[in-house]
Order: C-alpha cells, then sequence, then structure tokens
C-alpha cells in the first residue's frame, strides 16, 4: 500500500489530481489536503510514501512545505511532487533547490502526472 498527500487549495485541481491518480490502482491510500497548513497536520498522522503538491496557496505555500519537508530529519525522504501554474525555469529550479524530486506545469496530461507518481515510488526506498 502507498500513502500520497496531495496538497492543493483549489477543490477542482484536488479532485483531478485524485482521480487522476486513483488510476493506479487499490494499493494507493490518497489523503487530500486543502493547504499548507492541513499538510502540516495531516504529516504525523501517516507515514506517506509522497506527497503532491501545489505551490500557490493562501497559507504556507507549496514552496514553504517542499522546504519543511525536506529539512525535517523525520520526513525527508519522502518524495516530494510539485504541480503548479508557474512554469518558468526559475520557478522550476527554485522548487528542485528546496528539495522536490519533480515538477509538472498545469494544466498536465494525467498520465504524465501518473508516470511522475509511480516514477518516484519506485525509485524510493521502502520502509
Amino acid at each position: 500500500m502507498y500513502d500520497v498527500l496531495i496538497v492543493e487549495d483549489s477543490a477542482t485541481m484536488r479532485s483531478l489530481v485524485v482521480s487522476s491518480l486513483e488510476e493506479l490502482g487499490d494499493e494507493f491510500k490518497l489523503t487530500e489536503a486543502a493547504s499548507g497548513f492541513e499538510a502540516l497536520r495531516q504529516l504525523p498522522r501517516c507515514h506517506f510514501d509522497l506527497v503532491v503538491t501545489d505551490i500557490n496557496m493562501p497559507d504556507i505555500n507549496g514552496l514553504e512545505l517542499v522546504s519543511f519537508i525536506k529539512s525535517n530529519e523525520i520526513y525527508r525522504d519522502i518524495p516530494l511532487l510539485v504541480i503548479s501554474t508557474e512554469g518558468s525555469e526559475r520557478d522550476r529550479s527554485k522548487a528542485l533547490e528546496l528539495g522536490a524530486d519533480a515538477y509538472l506545469v498545469k494544466p498536465f496530461a494525467p498520465e504524465a502526472l501518473r508516470a511522475a507518481a509511480r516514477d518516484l515510488l519506485d525509485r524510493a526506498p521502502r520502509g
């Protein structure tokens, strides 16, 4: 079983991400967070195998969330996939510098999201 945390403030986009990842099969348990704060509340409740996060959110943005996860000894090994409308190379580089493992620009094809998620999970150590 893979536990995936999806952090996205837009209910429509969160629903799209969830429905795209549900196509990966029943071995995926998807947890939704509508904000960075909610994601921080979810992190200690489960050992997540992957976090998928937006960048532009009103409270704690995705880059702050990436930075928190990667600087925390408990969570730093969780693969992070950033999805964002921010498509510039500068934004992508910033996310990767902070520790994101992959970056997708919205709008994205559901197949691209599934492929990126599967790739990160396949490469991650299981514990």
